[in-house]
């Protein structure tokens, strides 16, 4: 059962065009150009209960505003959205407290207020009941690790903690669909591996449907089985992880040390050098022909310890989008 629907999606916008200098701003006094910038091009998409999806892409690539016009805050120019059975720019109550949208570089708590204030401000605004509001307080308190910090005022928490604190405010009316737009974003390494276990256990626990945006692809490959690629508002990929290095990587890596110093020209004849610096050397190798490399590198140099690897899935995407098609 689909719980998102998508089709052919459209969201443009103005932008206005100065030409530079003070005559430039004289001129966009009195007559203005603009150009349309396609942030969104006839996407579609589906999405189904408790799928929890990687929606990635650069900067500009359409990404936020997709899950803007699906949480009801931008109108789309064309297309239809369905989440739910709802059509989110209605902006009905009902929808509205089935979703939730968190986005890492915005906030809801009360800055100059502790935390739970908010929770309790928020417990009125989508009518919890009582009982049910402190049930699920209490287990997300739990699984965040925040019991010592609810009557802190935020505006002494760290970072990690106000977005721990903006998750429990975004999940307190144990929204069926949730919108994570980088969540990470700023977080140090031990936090960002904390917030990637919560949002796991919350999707398991409580079957919602999580769409994440992230440019931290360690979010993205401990998270997510499917990724949707977005690049300048349109989709080139959608399917799974796993699928872009099969069908993308045609190379694999093998990871060297040598146990005394080589010619790197003679390492060249064996396979394309990406990196060498004794005692280490990464080669890159087709990927059919890498176990027969493996076995000249083994027979024809002093070789300490050797690995052949897959490429890094950020390396993939970076290819991706410097011009390869995945289609």
């Amino acid at each position: 059962m689909s719980v998102i629907e998508v089709k052919n999606l459209q969201k443009f916008y103005q932008v206005h065009k100065k030409e530079p200098g003070l005559a430039g701003s004289l001129k966009s006094l009195f007559k203005r150009k603009y150009e349309n910038v396609k942030a969104v091009d006839k996407i579609s998409f589906s999405i189904s209960k408790g799928e929890l999806v990687g929606f990635i892409g650069p900067n500009g690539a359409g990404k936020t505003t997709t899950l803007k016009c699906l949480s009801g805050l931008l109108y789309p120019d064309d297309g239809k959205i369905e989440v739910l059975g709802f059509n989110p720019w209605d902006r009905k109550h009902e929808y509205l407290k089935k979703i939730s949208l968190v986005m890492g570089q915005k906030n809801q708590l009360w800055w100059d207020l502790p935390p739970l204030e908010t929770f309790i401000l928020n417990r009125e605004i989508y009518e919890i009941p009582k009982d049910r509001w402190q049930q699920v307080l209490d287990d997300l308190v739990e699984l965040l690790d925040v019991s010592a910090i609810l009557n802190v005022q935020v505006r002494k928490l760290s970072l990690g903690q106000r977005m721990k604190c903006e998750l429990i405010a975004a999940l307190l009316h144990s929204p069926e669909v949730l919108f994570l737009d980088e969540p990470t974003i700023g977080l140090d390494v031990v936090m960002q591996k904390k917030m990637r276990e919560f949002i796991r256990v919350y999707n398991q626990k409580y079957k919602a449907t999580i769409i994440l945006t992230s440019h931290y692809m360690g979010d993205v490959q401990e998270l997510c089985d499917r990724v949707i690629i977005i690049d300048k508002g349109r989709i080139i990929f959608d399917g799974q992880l796993q699928e872009i290095t099969q069908r993308y990587a045609d190379h694999k890596l093998i990871k060297v040390i040598f146990s005394k110093h080589i010619d790197e020209v003679k390492l060249a004849a064996v396979a394309e050098v990406k990196e060498y610096a004794y005692p280490s050397a990464v080669l890159r190798v087709k990927r059919g022909a890498s176990n027969a490399a493996a076995a000249q590198l083994l027979k024809s140099f002093p070789v300490a310890d050797l690995n052949i690897e897959e490429p890094q899935i950020e390396d993939i995407i970076r290819e991706v989008f410097t011009g390869k098609d995945l289609a």
